[in-house]
């Protein structure tokens, strides 16, 4: 099952399905701020990658507490044993009501900066899980909106990045991101 929506320089795209199945030029991990692998996406892409992707995100710098990603950046690694050149490590927020607004801010700020980071690789395709929604606790009707919305946003712009495709692991996600693709192409699309 796949859905997908055409922008002004690519198109969006969602399936259901496993990221690290996908042959894209690049998968975002929905990584924690150690790049030390994990539980959810981030520990079934170091189980798929193997040991060199591990090895790989030890050897980035880290500050005293050993955090090698802050929250809302991302880090760029080889894909180890994937069919993906690349491993783009996004740090999304936790989600807490509290500070509801930074936690938005930051969801879109990870996007756009994976996005960027594909494009100074020079990828064409990019997959993304949908970040924060698990462990983080970020609400999947909120975050799937800013989502798409960074990816059409990338979109409109000319670079090497023709195809961002959302990799949803149920059905229940992938209904939500239907429905939010479906509002952000309005009734005339992109």
């Amino acid at each position: 099952m796949s859905d997908s929506l055409q922008a002004k320089h690519g198109r969006i795209e969602l399936v259901l399905g496993n990221i690290v199945e996908q042959a894209v030029d690049a998968i975002v991990n929905a990584a924690n701020t150690k790049l030390a692998g994990g539980g959810g996406v981030d520990g079934a892409i170091h189980r798929a990658a193997g040991p060199k992707l591990l090895e790989e995100c030890l050897r980035l710098p880290a500050d005293e507490e050993g955090r090698r990603c802050p929250t809302g950046d991302v880090r760029v690694t080889g894909a180890g044993n994937l069919p993906a050149r690349y491993v783009i490590h996004a740090v999304g927020p936790v989600y807490n009501e509290r500070y509801a607004d930074k936690a938005r801010r930051q969801l879109r700020e990870v996007h756009e900066r994976a996005l960027a980071a594909a494009a100074a690789k020079g990828c064409r395709s990019v997959a993304f899980p949908a970040i924060s929604t698990g462990a983080y606790r970020f609400p999947l009707g909120e975050a799937a909106p800013i989502a798409l919305a960074a990816a059409q946003e990338h979109l409109r712009q000319a670079t090497s990045v023709q195809l961002v495709r959302f990799v949803l692991f149920s059905p229940p996600q992938l209904e939500v991101f239907r429905a939010a693709l479906k509002a952000l192409a309005g009734p005339e699309g992109v």
